[in-house]
């Protein structure tokens, strides 16, 4: 059986396929033996060193509140770039060159800086410039940086997503009467937003990962920042990196999977009319068509 996009593999390439999976199974388990002898030989195993992070004090003193302020920028940062995002990806649509012209500019300049050099620029404009405090200072250079960022992305996000749409579907809109902006509102953005979720969720883990450079460089005590306290404490770099690697893997895998249902959910809502009729609707139709009543 064939498809569209392939053929149905024959015998031999499913031969080939497996023996393909064997040999990489094979590869990654020797790769995991040898890290596993590697860290053995070097000491790294010893239950001395992993100990802490079965005792409360190394969470609730290190990990849990720099989880917590990762949580929180990385929040900050989602709720503003998103709707931020949005509104300049709409404007590069625009049928007014004053209103595409420069949402395209501010689009390019952001996308185009990296996004620890705006957490830097933020943080020297905030000590500069405003009265924040020193102790909220990194959070703000943090938040300002991921949403200057990725709201760029972002608006790149939806204005692609918009523009996949068919052609047909503006056109039978403005052919009922409806003006641009009920368009957009109306009809096209409910469409592309499940076209667009995946790429918008993939952009959210990004934010989360990406709050990690604001501890390296600026001070914010986040996730990984705490980590290297934890670590100078307890002696414990290599696990403390590693338990860290866990968290946040466990936390993007969340987001993802959330994402996934969120998408299905969208798709499944799309099948549907949203009508459910009864069977004595249905009985009370069908006797009045036989009557010929109208």
């Amino acid at each position: 059986m064939s498809s569209v996009l392939y053929d149905t593999p024959g015998p031999r390439a499913k031969r080939r396929n497996v023996l393909l999976s064997v040999v990489f199974v094979v590869l990654l388990a020797l790769l995991l033996w040898w890290i596993w002898q590697t860290m053995d030989d070097k000491g790294q195993l010893r239950w001395a060193l992993w100990k802490p992070f079965t005792e409360s004090q190394a969470w609730t003193t290190y990990l849990l509140p720099g989880l917590v302020n990762t949580l929180k920028a990385a929040a900050l940062a989602m709720v503003i770039a998103l709707p931020l995002g949005a509104f300049f990806g709409i404007s590069r649509l625009s049928d007014h060159r004053w209103v595409r012209g420069p949402a395209g500019a501010v689009v390019e300049l952001f996308r185009a800086i990296p996004v620890l050099l705006l957490m830097l620029f933020a943080n020297e404009f905030y000590d500069r410039y405003t009265n924040v405090s020193s102790e909220q200072r990194p959070l703000y250079a943090v938040v300002t940086g991921l949403v200057l960022y990725n709201a760029s992305v972002l608006a790149e996000i939806v204005r692609a997503g918009i523009l996949s749409l068919p052609k047909g579907q503006s056109e039978a809109a403005m052919a009922v009467g409806l003006r641009k902006g009920q368009t957009m509102t109306n009809v096209l953005l409910p469409q592309a937003v499940t076209a667009m979720l995946p790429a918008i969720i993939s952009q959210l883990v990004v934010i989360v990962k990406d709050t990690a450079l604001g501890g390296v460089m600026i001070g914010f005590t986040e996730l990984l920042n705490t980590r290297g306290t934890l670590a100078a404490n307890y002696a414990n770099v290599v696990q403390s990196f590693v338990v860290v690697a866990v968290i946040f893997i466990a936390l993007n895998f969340l987001i993802t999977s959330f994402a996934s249902w969120l998408e299905a959910r969208l798709r499944r809502g799309k099948k549907s009319t949203g009508v459910v009729l009864g069977a004595a609707t249905v009985a009370g139709t069908e006797a009045t068509g036989a009557g010929g009543t109208i």
